[in-house]
């Protein structure tokens, strides 16, 4: 198995390297190693969980080992924008106004979190305090959430902890290094000759980007057009479309664990992956009880087992010369079609596949710089221009919307 080097960025949280950008095999595999000896996974009930200037306290996150036995402690964490997307959700605030109110006004961040999770007998509680008693009569009589919650998070040394999501108590946790291990196994197992080519972490999810050059389809017709916004080789000098897939998965609650098909043009390594062919395994099991997860060797090795045969079965479909074809006749027909307003197609593209408005102008820019005015030469715009956006989730989401683009661009 090759691993195709890529220029990498490691970002950090005092000691914790938190996320990557076009990362080697090796150096994910350090930071998954780096992050799973600092988890810290808890079912907790509603009761258990209150936030104070924004930070989040968990009763019972961290269990401690003295020589009166395991006791329980309040873990502090300061919430990622997923783990608040999270208690949102969870709550029914409106994201939006969450965001603002941890920018603008952490008071009432607390206070709707805590109103929330704990009903009128926290509200009453803290007007109490505060010696303003009589107003809790009219206050409604609105209990606690009854609900028990997943938080997910990272220790830090010497530093307030990360929370990293708030799940359901039936999220079935599938963790990237059992995830990334067990995924090439069943691609070793499968006998296929790939390429790492590059490995993205974020808060929401891991990727990871396997390419097989070796399964490859001349498409003259589809690329005769089109020039590499980056070296300036044309499709004619290199018309080739390679097979590849992308490993998925999420701890946070921001997807399935997945394997999705990736076609690469070799001139410029744009990659294109297809969703809607796509393998998924969803995170869901059954009710957890309350307290600190500890996951049995049975449990882990069912789950690790699915993840193997999914990768084979990847492999097996994927990376297939007739797939590829398949593809590329899809590309063919686009490739016919000319795009008469390129700069309205764009803005249809951005706003009908969510892509932003901020990306129309790049978007345009690559599609002009490419060369090829077809439908096809649309979609190369597309991924071309992903492969220079930062955020590896951005990019990602609008390498996925390559094919729907060209079809956009093709009415």
């Amino acid at each position: 198995m090759n691993v195709a080097r890529a220029q990498t960025r490691i970002d950090r949280e005092g000691d914790l390297p938190t996320t990557a950008r076009n990362a080697t095999l090796g150096d994910l595999a350090q930071i998954l190693q780096d992050q799973q000896a600092r988890k810290v996974d808890i079912v907790a009930p509603a009761s258990a969980i209150r936030s104070e200037g924004g930070t989040w306290i968990v009763e019972g996150a961290e269990p401690v080992l003295s020589d009166e036995g395991v006791t329980a402690s309040e873990g502090i964490y300061r919430p990622t924008k997923v783990a608040d997307e999270g208690i949102a959700g969870r709550l029914g605030i409106p994201v939006g106004y969450l965001r603002r109110m941890r920018e603008e006004r952490t008071d009432l961040y607390d206070a709707n979190i805590n109103g929330w999770l704990h009903g009128g007998d926290w509200q009453r509680g803290v007007l109490d305090q505060h010696g303003v008693g009589p107003m809790t009569e009219n206050l409604p009589d609105a209990g606690p959430d009854p609900r028990s919650f997943l938080v997910r998070a990272f220790r830090v040394d010497g530093s307030t902890g990360i929370a990293r999501a708030m799940l359901s108590d039936r999220y079935r946790i599938v963790d990237h290094l059992d995830v990334l291990t067990a995924a090439l196994d069943g691609v070793r197992q499968a006998g296929a000759e790939v390429e790492i080519e590059a490995c993205d972490l974020t808060d929401r999810r891991m990727m990871v980007r396997i390419a097989s050059p070796e399964v490859r389809e001349l498409a003259p017709d589809v690329l005769r057009g089109y020039r590499s916004p980056f070296s300036g080789q044309t499709g004619e000098d290199n018309p080739v479309i390679s097979a590849g897939f992308v490993i998925s998965n999420s701890e946070t609650g921001s997807g399935a664990f997945t394997l999705t098909p990736r076609l690469r043009v070799e001139v410029c390594k744009n990659g294109m992956t297809m969703t809607k062919d796509a393998l998924r395994s969803v995170h869901l099991g059954g009710k957890m009880d309350d307290g600190v997860i500890r996951w049995s060797e049975e449990t882990q090795s069912k789950n690790l087992e699915l993840v193997t045969a999914q990768a084979r079965d990847a492999v097996s479909t994927f990376l297939d010369v007739e797939y590829v074809r398949t593809k590329i006749n899809e590309m063919r027909a686009a490739a016919e079609i000319e795009v008469e307003e390129p700069a309205k197609a764009v803005q249809r593209i951005t706003t009908s596949l969510r892509i932003g408005s901020d990306a129309a102008d790049p978007i345009l820019a690559h599609f002009i710089k490419g060369g090829d005015t077809s439908a096809a030469g649309m979609m190369q715009a597309v991924t071309s221009y992903a492969q220079t956006v930062e955020d590896a989730d951005t990019a990602a989401d609008i390498e996925a919307a390559a094919f729907d683009a060209m079809a956009l661009a093709a009415r």
